[in-house]
């Protein structure tokens, strides 16, 4: 992968206790192990990653805070091994988009990334509001289809096909990436 690509992970610290949390646990099931690899080839090339995260309203809750607390969850199975890797930047987020009112763009410009390789968890929802934001901020968007975890295929379908067409993302697989 080029410079100037930079690798997010969106909202894998979660302790699974939301009214749809069955369905997506068994989604990011399925993917985890691919996330997993994904991560560690963009370590290996020494590509960015930025974690950005959902802070459940804890509005004093930092990335060892959200870890923790995703870690006392009862699936910590799905959390340990997607814990960011020491030097992954991490944001707090307190809405579905990781741009909403986040330092997300500035940290991009500020290290010449035009290109976002978006991974995580909700593809229809947060993956999908990420990906417009990114979009609208002129950077280039990229999705591994298997490495984002959904809730309703069929709306995951739905978005990712939106993301193709509305917002020229390169919807691929996580194995042609880095």
């Amino acid at each position: 992968m080029a410079a100037g690509t930079a690798l997010v992970v969106i909202d894998m610290l979660n302790r699974y206790e939301h009214d749809d949390a069955d369905t997506l646990r068994n989604s990011v099931e399925e993917v985890l192990p691919v996330m997993q690899t994904l991560i560690a080839r963009a370590r290996e090339q020494d590509a960015p990653i930025v974690y950005v995260n959902d802070n459940y309203d804890d509005w004093s809750a930092g990335p060892a805070e959200l870890c923790e607390q995703a870690l006392a969850g009862a699936h910590r199975a799905l959390v340990e091994p997607i814990l960011p890797p020491p030097g992954a930047a991490f944001i707090t987020k307190a809405r579905h988009s990781i741009f909403y009112e986040t330092s997300l763009e500035y940290l991009l410009r500020n290290q010449g990334i035009e290109r976002l390789i978006l991974t995580g968890q909700v593809t229809e929802q947060c993956v999908l509001y990420s990906a417009l934001d990114a979009y609208v901020r002129h950077f280039q968007v990229i999705v591994p289809r298997d490495a984002v975890a959904h809730i309703h295929e069929h709306l995951a379908d739905a978005a990712l096909q939106m993301m193709k067409t509305n917002m020229r993302a390169k919807i691929t697989d996580a194995d042609t990436l880095f």
